[in-house]
């Protein structure tokens, strides 16, 4: 068999990424993730019978040419140790463990392991993930909350489109198609995708530019498009406690959701390449979930079986 070292197939995974178009950002966090873990393997690997120390300085000194072939149980001894050395978030183990687990499934796919030690690891449990979001009349609320019309217009369009706040601050002017009542918006990974807007929002939309015809939709400093920083900004301003862009993009999706019941349309306007990422913005509307306990649980239906 050819090369199965960290420090070979890291950087293959890296070229696969690019080639995926990942961005930089991501993919330098995956390559951290990576080598931490290729460092602590090479410690393992090389330590005698009274085991190693496993400290930052230990890591760092280690080198990256461990085999990649590893069992389970290593990956979750490589977790616990991370665990007792820092309080990491389970936030964080999950990207972390989302992470390895991309690596070993191209490895597989390479045939560089022979089993992939990702299916035997657990992930931690996150307590309270379900988001806190606005219901339709309360986002309609905090718009109508807002005296300026440049941030009225912000909330308001990420609302209407459900788009990242890193897109929304990326509009220009010429993305936007008045007629077709679209909006041309760069997602992860620089992939464009198409998403609609309201007639509402797009009267807004125009009295807002006026006759500009070209641009970014909304100026920061110095005449370049608007910083995300100033939009979360503006969120701590206006918005309620804990509700952020995300939270309203969030809102969109549960909304758009509860009203079609059409999955896969709410995954690509959002720009999920997996529909596992926009389960988890979903909720059962509270009304479906009585009626069908009506329907169709015995205990509530025993009084009209009876009449």
């Amino acid at each position: 068999m050819e090369n199965t070292l960290f420090s070979e197939w890291i950087d293959r995974f890296g070229g696969y990424l690019r080639m995926r178009n990942y961005s930089p950002r991501t993919i330098k966090k995956y390559g951290q993730t990576l080598q931490r873990f290729a460092r602590y393997v090479w410690l393992r690997q090389h330590s005698g019978p009274g085991g190693a120390l496993l400290d930052d300085a230990a890591l760092e000194a280690a080198l990256l040419d461990a085999d990649v072939n590893v069992s389970a149980a290593l990956v979750t001894d490589f977790f616990s140790c991370l665990s007792e050395g820092r309080d990491y978030k389970p936030k964080t183990f999950h990207r972390m463990i989302s992470t390895l687990s991309s690596f070993y499934r191209y490895l597989y796919a390479q045939g560089v392991v022979v089993a992939n030690p990702m299916l035997g690891v657990e992930r931690p449990r996150i307590k309270n993930q379900e988001l806190k979001y606005l219901k339709h009349s309360q986002v309609i609320r905090l718009i109508n909350s807002i005296e300026g019309e440049r941030d009225r217009l912000i909330v308001r369009l990420i609302y209407a489109t459900g788009v990242r706040v890193s897109e929304l601050c990326a509009i220009n002017i010429e993305d936007i198609d008045f007629e077709e009542q679209t909006i041309r918006v760069k997602g992860k990974g620089d992939k464009i995708r198409t998403v609609f807007v309201d007639e509402e929002t797009l009267d807004e939309v125009n009295g807002f530019i006026g006759n500009k015809i070209e641009g970014p939709l909304f100026l920061g400093q110095q005449g370049n498009h608007l910083s995300p920083r100033t939009v979360q900004h503006l969120f701590k301003q206006y918005a309620p406690a804990g509700i952020t862009p995300h939270k309203i993009r969030h809102s969109y999706a549960s909304e758009l959701y509860r009203r079609s019941k059409n999955l896969r349309v709410v995954q690509e306007n959002l720009g999920h390449s997996s529909i596992k990422t926009t389960e988890i913005y979903l909720h059962t509307d509270l009304d479906e979930r009585r009626n069908v306990y009506r329907q169709y649980f015995p205990l509530a239906n025993e009084k009209k079986s009876g009449e």
